[in-house]
């Protein structure tokens, strides 16, 4: 039988109260606002829906004066409303300008994530990263070294290409070798770096985002293999929904059945709404699509999972749809109450069938299940609990009957918190 290896052991890294991200701790969902970051009551809106879909922390562009001055305006906003979901600011070219000269911000912002290709170049790129990197020092706070493929350092790339041309033909590397071998090098530099100007190690995150699948997944095993620094997963851009999600859940997938990462994004791009009912445009999407991938691989559990078939030639009912779907969005609205009121229920396994063929035998290897009839059966709904028949359903009210089924369930299995 398959089972996934023990994830691999990290220091661990706190951002805030009672977040930590590393081995030792649940695998961590996060995103991004697009917002602009100075558009205070914009900003803070998209905060709070990610922090509500499920992103344990959210990170904002802080690309100039008025986006680091309306940080700490954002982070008073939210603790008044109630929202402590810590903020990571992300700070491209001038993050040790500003956040010298907005010390507000440094404050507010709970971690910093720096990318190493773009802080400067000789002798100011080591002196521009220092002086981040002292800031995080002297406010306690974590940073995340988040290398990308597409601004990597180009005098550390053109040393390693330097290296290889230099090597015997038979054992010069790829192009692709070689991007691996610079990334992993400006990551650790980096956080040797960080070290040296006195940034504790278990302050440091690390990513080394590619666009492509394979490439991802090359480069983390890598650097897996040669740290111990917690590591954040995702492609540096995943592509348009549909798209990002499958690359990201392939790339993804892999790795944290191999034990790899401590937090993860999916990078969308949002769809255009302009009709304001497009899902696909929907920010948290990402948040949604990276709790799904968690849980399919049972790393971590967030609500309820439906299974339903696909439907057939056996089903031109589309019945089995819409009481999924509605079973689904019961659970939406009904989850932040079934949470802080019983122990475990996230766990929680629903079958929703279409017919007899598969039907029974699904809904009975859940806890809940309901066979719905196909086409040419009788009018009937079978409904099983822990692998038995529980009772059989009929009529107009068998989503009302199914749903008060499964309140029921909870409330007799799950434990009271």
């Amino acid at each position: 039988m398959f089972t996934l290896p023990k994830r691999r052991e990290t220091l661990s890294v706190h951002i805030a109260d009672n977040i930590y991200v590393g081995s030792e701790h649940p695998i961590l969902v996060q995103s991004m606002t697009n917002t602009a970051t100075q558009d205070i009551q914009k900003t803070i809106k998209q905060i709070k829906e990610l922090n509500i879909a499920g992103s344990t922390v959210v990170r904002l562009t802080v690309k100039d004066e008025q986006g680091a001055e309306a940080i700490p305006i954002i982070r008073a906003e939210l603790d008044k409303e109630g929202y402590s979901v810590p903020l990571v600011g992300d700070f491209h070219y001038n993050g040790h300008l500003l956040l010298s000269k907005f010390p507000a911000c440094a404050e507010a912002l709970a971690k910093y994530r720096i990318n190493p290709g773009n802080v400067g170049f000789g002798e100011k790129h080591d002196y521009n990263f220092g002086t981040m990197i002292e800031i995080a020092r002297d406010l306690n706070k974590p940073i995340r070294i988040g290398v990308n493929w597409g601004s990597l350092d180009q005098d550390l790339l053109s040393e390693f290409m330097e290296i290889n041309a230099s090597k015997p033909e038979t054992k010069k590397l790829s192009f692709k070798e070689v991007i691996y071998e610079a990334m992993e090098a400006s990551a650790l530099r980096s956080a040797e770096l960080a070290m040296k100007h006195g940034l504790p190690e278990n302050k440091i995150v690390i990513s080394a985002k590619m666009s492509e699948v394979p490439d991802l997944i090359n480069i983390y095993r890598k650097i897996a293999k040669s740290c111990k620094f917690p590591l954040h997963l995702g492609l540096t851009e995943a592509g348009t929904a549909i798209r990002g999600m499958i690359s990201s859940s392939a790339a993804m997938g892999i790795l944290l059945s191999e034990g790899i990462g401590d937090t993860i994004r999916m990078s969308l791009t949002p769809s255009v709404d302009e009709t304001g009912n497009n899902p696909l445009a929907d920010r948290s999407l990402e948040v949604r699509a990276c709790q799904q991938l968690l849980q399919s691989l049972e790393l971590e559990y967030f609500k309820p999972s439906i299974t339903s078939c696909p439907g057939c030639g056996r089903t031109s009912s589309t019945y089995f749809q819409k009481l999924a779907d509605e079973i689904n969005d019961y659970i939406d609205l009904e989850m932040p109450n079934w949470k802080n009121q019983y122990q475990g229920v996230e766990k929680l396994k629903i079958a929703v069938m279409g017919c007899i063929v598969n039907g029974p035998g699904e809904s009975k290897y859940a806890d809940i299940g309901i066979s719905l009839p196909g086409d040419n059966e009788s009018p009937k709904a079978p409904v099983f609990l822990d692998g038995k028949q529980y009772k059989t359903l009929e009529g107009d009210q068998i989503a009302l009957e199914f749903k008060e089924i499964i309140n029921k369930y909870i409330s007799d299995k799950f434990r009271k918190v």
